[in-house]
């Protein structure tokens, strides 16, 4: 749905995928040397590579080898995710391979903003939660958990918990706000005209 001038993501729906451990940093989730390409397409096939393959490309035990996680949606982690350097191509990485949502316990708060950038919303519960969730997708790895962005509820199974959205997140999201270059297009008189104002700008 579109109100705002990006789509609004009110919620989230779709398989989950359990990623565990504390302080995940960028570099796990996206190795440095993978970050020399022009464009973020194909990064998906990346994620968290060192975690699923060891130096001869075998594969290492990791839930993103896991065919019955293969078409998974909805990330669920612990605490401190996408900490480390402020590489926006974590979440990048993450989209690509198909993640459309991430529930942890916490988020390093410059992931988070990266993540808000694409659209995706990083929400929050306690670390008790978050486990039982984890362990929920492991036992039903085909059933879907649901993010309800507006409502600040996560559901899975009949189960439905609360969980927290950062309040400027929730509101760029549900209005349609978060995609900034879809915010300056659709303000781009608005733009030109503050542009033409400024003596120091050529818009000729």
């Amino acid at each position: 749905m579109t109100d705002g001038p990006a789509e609004t993501v009110e919620h989230v729906s779709g398989s989950g995928i359990p990623v565990r451990g504390n302080d995940i940093d960028t570099d796990q989730i996206i190795p440095a040397r993978f970050m020399k390409v022009v464009t973020f397409d194909g990064l998906g096939q990346f994620s968290f590579f060192d975690q699923r393959f060891d130096d001869d490309d075998n594969e290492k035990d990791h839930p993103m080898n896991e065919d019955r996680f293969r078409d998974a949606s909805v990330m669920v982690v612990n605490a401190n995710f996408g900490c480390g350097s402020s590489r926006e191509h974590a979440p990048q990485a993450l989209v690509r391979w198909g993640i459309d949502a991430i529930v942890g316990e916490s988020f390093a708060e410059i992931f988070a903003g990266n993540c808000l950038a694409l659209g995706v919303p990083t929400v929050t519960a306690d670390a008790e939660t978050v486990e039982t969730i984890q362990d929920w997708v492991d036992d039903n790895p085909d059933g879907d958990v649901d993010v309800d962005v507006a409502a600040e509820t996560v559901t899975y199974g009949d189960t439905t918990v609360d969980v927290t959205v950062d309040d400027a997140q929730r509101k760029a999201l549900v209005e349609g706000v978060w995609d900034t270059t879809a915010l300056m297009k659709a303000n781009a008189e608005a733009v030109a005209e503050t542009a033409a104002s400024l003596p120091y700008v050529d818009t000729a």
